[in-house]
């Protein structure tokens, strides 16, 4: 007997199991480690990848055919997607949402109300939250990066012509925030 679960993505009730670690729901298309722990209202479903010692709880989803591995969290009703990709020690959660060909890695944290996307890179111990909008359109700019201590926040928009950004040799910030661009002149060091 085959059992079935509504993912909510328009597919309808489809082959799925609860994952034993944790109990969450995984589409038999999708694949989690044993090792890997998706908590009871989490979903994992499509092509989506979770293994190594990753955790997907809360009403977190990783779906299509995204990535999240390593130690990387995913968790609140944070949405994981596209072929995206989370691991290291990255973590989001909140109402995120990390799609299209999306990096987040290292110990980066992407929170609250905030998207990643396109081909943007969030790693180091960088923060993006609040409703913050990092993107790359690799057809225009390309090169969205966001790394080091730096943090973007609130309702900016990084984009690739923008850089946010805080390394050892202190490369110029420039944040853009309802539609004015602005360049940081000092940055100090932590």
């Amino acid at each position: 007997m085959t059992t079935t679960f509504d993912f909510n993505d328009g597919n309808g009730p489809v082959p799925a199991h609860e994952h034993p670690n944790g109990g969450g729901w995984v589409a038999d298309t999708a694949k989690v480690d044993k090792t890997a722990y998706v908590g009871r209202y989490a979903m994992v479903y499509g092509s989506a990848m979770v293994y190594d010692n990753a955790t997907v709880y809360d009403n977190a989803k990783v779906y299509d055919n995204a990535r999240v591995f390593g130690d990387a969290n995913v968790y609140g009703s944070a949405r994981v997607y596209g072929s995206a990709r989370v691991y290291d020690n990255a973590m989001v959660f909140g109402y995120a949402n990390v799609y299209g060909s999306a990096r987040v890695y290292s110990s980066a944290r992407v929170y609250d109300n905030t998207m990643v996307f396109g081909d943007a890179r969030v790693y180091g111990s960088a923060r993006v939250y609040g409703s913050a909008r990092v993107y790359d359109n690799t057809t225009v700019f390309g090169d969205a990066r966001v790394y080091g201590s730096a943090m973007v926040f609130g309702d900016t928009c990084h984009r690739p012509s923008d850089r946010a950004e805080k390394s050892d040799t202190n490369e110029d910030i420039f944040i853009e925030m309802n539609g004015k661009r602005y360049k940081l002149v000092e940055v100090e060091k932590s």
